[in-house]
């Protein structure tokens, strides 16, 4: 996916078969995403299959590669029908998080892969993702330009206070470094970007402070399958497997559309 392509306030969803119909009926982009230990399937034909089926809807759904902190993923991400990834060097030291972002980055170009990174370190634990001290690591401004130069990269995941996973007492209301985050933007500009991760809980409101100050790809995934878990949960004993499987898919659709039409103003973007 081209930067030039990036329809603004895209959401990311987490692996759920529906997650394309809602985004059609309403002309809503989106970045469908895939994690790591995803990469346990016989990945290049479950990523050939799960790209089949984002590029034939009638919006643009593009296949991404969440979080891959292994080399071994990266390498592996890369001989798959991915349209980006998402390269986690935040393990590293400095040197060692730009020597392995730009290796991906450099291998990436030829197949038309887009590549974000995370500068800093997100703490907190989610699906398959190390958790952390809360003594997180957070994205120096001044070296945000420095890193996107040397990197290469198309998207930058800023650590501004943002957790992945619940948040501790007072939320992101009181955890996020606001004025840290402005400052990133302005280094970048609009040429590069922002991701926004750790979104659970999120209230509608901050997500919208995030996206004021240049998040332009917000990931979500909890938030975004409590209709689906409710109805699961209150129906598993009393309907057909297959009427379950439906209509919580259904359910997982509204709250996706919720999210893109009232908080993201995706709706007509495609």
């Amino acid at each position: 996916m081209a930067q030039a392509d990036v329809a603004k306030w895209q959401i990311q969803r987490r692996r759920c078969p529906g997650s394309y119909q809602g985004g059609g009926e309403m002309s809503l982009p989106s970045h469908d995403p895939i994690l790591p230990l995803d990469l346990a399937l016989p990945c290049p034909a479950f990523i050939k299959y799960a790209a089949e089926i984002a590029h034939a809807a009638s919006v643009p759904v593009s296949v991404h590669l969440d979080h891959c902190l292994k080399p071994s993923d990266a390498d592996l991400a890369l001989e798959c029908a991915f349209d980006s990834i998402m390269v986690d060097g935040s393990m590293y030291d400095e040197e060692g998080n730009i020597k392995y972002v730009k290796s991906v980055v450099d291998r990436a170009k030829g197949k038309g892969i887009t590549v974000e990174a995370e500068l800093g370190r997100m703490e907190g634990g989610e699906d398959g993702l190390p958790t952390m001290d809360l003594e997180s690591v957070l994205t120096d401004p001044d070296m945000a330009t420095d890193f996107v130069k040397k990197t290469g990269i198309h998207f930058l995941a800023p650590s501004f206070g943002n957790v992945h996973g619940p948040y501790p007492a007072g939320g992101a209301e009181k955890h996020w470094r606001l004025d840290r985050l402005e400052k990133i933007h302005a280094a970048l500009g609009d040429a590069t970007p922002l991701v926004l991760h750790g979104t659970h809980p999120l209230s509608d409101k901050m997500v919208q402070v995030g996206m004021a100050r240049g998040m332009v790809k917000v990931n979500q995934n909890r938030n975004i399958r409590n209709g689906y878990h409710k109805y699961i949960a209150e129906n598993c004993n009393k309907v057909e497997l297959t009427t379950l499987q439906v209509e919580a898919v259904e359910e997982y659709s509204k709250g996706v559309e919720r999210l893109m039409v009232e908080v993201f103003d995706s709706a007509g973007k495609a």
